[in-house]
């Protein structure tokens, strides 16, 4: 039976996986990590669904909403979850921006303030930073396919 090195318990908890000949994990993008809802407790389901719901959260308004303070709500997450809060709800808003972008007609500037951000200009760099190109050409891209 093969036991866990530390790599590998990293990589389980990062939701990353080791680059192979190298023993350096790199993060994976395309896929975040999968929750199985009757695992959770109820009040990481109802942030689950609230998030889905395609509303605009931040992790302070939620803590208001369960009664507890950011720091436990965002260590429970992560204990349930394995996923950092706030890296969650940015790729949340990220792909919801994504999706706006790609079957909308609204402004950069209205999707920005639409997914939670409060400068378009905080939008664009986490966007880009996110998808390696500028909001506006991935709408061209999206024209396209």
């Amino acid at each position: 039976m093969r036991t866990l090195n530390s790599r590998d318990i990293f990589a389980r908890r990062n939701c990353t996986a080791a680059v192979p000949g190298r023993g350096i994990p790199h993060a994976v993008t395309a896929l975040p990590c999968p929750f199985t809802p009757r695992m959770l407790e109820g009040r990481v389901q109802k942030i689950l669904r609230m998030v889905a719901s395609g509303g605009t959260f931040t992790i302070r308004n939620l803590a208001l909403e369960f009664h507890l303070s950011p720091s436990y709500l965002q260590r429970l997450f992560k204990h349930q979850t394995g996923v950092c809060m706030g890296e969650w709800l940015n790729e949340q808003r990220l792909q919801r921006a994504a999706h706006l972008l790609a079957n909308s007609y609204m402004s950069v500037k209205e999707i920005a303030y639409n997914v939670g951000y409060e400068h378009a200009s905080s939008f664009v760099r986490a966007f880009e930073r996110r998808f390696t190109q500028a909001p506006a050409r991935y709408r061209k891209q999206s024209d396209y396919t």
